[in-house]
């Protein structure tokens, strides 16, 4: 979406996990490189992870930036604070995450930028039963107002709530959506994962069901489109007997093509498999020309 960016909050103590909930596992891949990658596919602008000083992250796409927090242990006012700043002047809104939404689905994120679009300071979703001010968008040029928060010790997110034009987005005005509601129809975009148990339960769900098939020269003696429960191209990628190489590149819903195999994929997906010369014809990594059998 046009005038977007993306923050997700990696600098938490994980306290209850025992671990960074940045680096957990997750399908191939991890809970932090996911959540870049997800709001990535919908916001336009830069992509910010915000850590505590000196924390280790996972691997994460080339153009996520990293962002430090000034002072560690104020909590996540503190933490939307420098993400505002580094992307305020680059885009009109972001969208804020935590890093442990596994299963945040772009249409949510879609849908909650949109709230602000339409006039909002701040599109606040109300979904299972809580305020979710950490799966929300925020304009940029609430930046200053933030740290002026923090540099008064008013470190509650709902400080900062205060005094602006908050869009509510309560579950039934989320599901008015109806891309959000046939492909997340439980909202599970704000499912979280706070301790081990919540990690484990969420981990043992099935990966994403997606729709794979291969195109042109690769389409040959194999059958069409197939579907297939992966987390990550490289997962969909091995589903279809196939391994991302530089002859091999993948069309993420006949739109984003990419050779990393840790992009994550979404209920709904559809990944299509060429040969690396059939995108000589891309443009800005949008397919422009598709070769036979796609």
């Amino acid at each position: 979406m046009p005038g977007t960016a993306g923050i997700v909050l990696a600098g938490g103590r994980s306290s209850r996990m025992g671990t960074s909930k940045a680096a957990l596992e997750w399908h191939g891949s991890t809970l932090l490189r996911r959540a870049v990658g997800i709001i990535s596919r919908v916001a336009d602008g830069p992509a910010v992870v915000i850590r505590a000083p000196g924390q280790s992250l996972p691997a994460l796409p080339a153009q996520a930036e990293v962002v430090d927090d000034p002072r560690e242990g104020l909590g996540p006012l503190q933490g939307v604070a420098a993400g505002l700043a580094a992307v305020a002047g680059r885009a009109e809104i972001a969208f804020v995450s935590s890093t442990d939404l596994p299963f945040l689905h772009p249409a949510f994120v879609r849908r909650v930028l949109r709230a602000v679009q339409d006039g909002a300071d701040v599109g606040l979703p109300l979904a299972r039963g809580y305020p979710q001010p950490l799966a929300a968008a925020y304009r940029t040029t609430l930046a200053p107002a933030a740290q002026r928060l923090v540099a008064a010790g008013r470190l509650r997110l709902t400080c900062l709530l205060t005094g602006c034009l908050v869009a509510r987005l309560d579950e039934a005005a989320l599901r008015a959506d109806p891309v959000l509601a046939a492909l997340d129809p439980g909202l599970d975009s704000v499912v979280n994962v706070n301790s081990p148990a919540d990690y484990r339960q969420a981990r043992a769900r099935p990966a994403p069901e997606v729709t794979i098939q291969r195109s042109g020269l690769l389409a040959e003696g194999h059958r069409g489109p197939q579907v297939v429960r992966a987390a990550t191209v490289a997962r969909a990628a091995a589903a279809a007997g196939l391994a991302l190489t530089g002859h091999v590149v993948a069309a993420l819903n006949e739109d984003q093509i990419t050779s990393d195999g840790q992009t994550p994929l979404v209920t709904g997906d559809t990944v299509c498999f060429l040969s690396a010369d059939a995108v000589a014809g891309a443009d800005g990594g949008r397919i422009v020309g598709r070769g036979h059998g796609s």
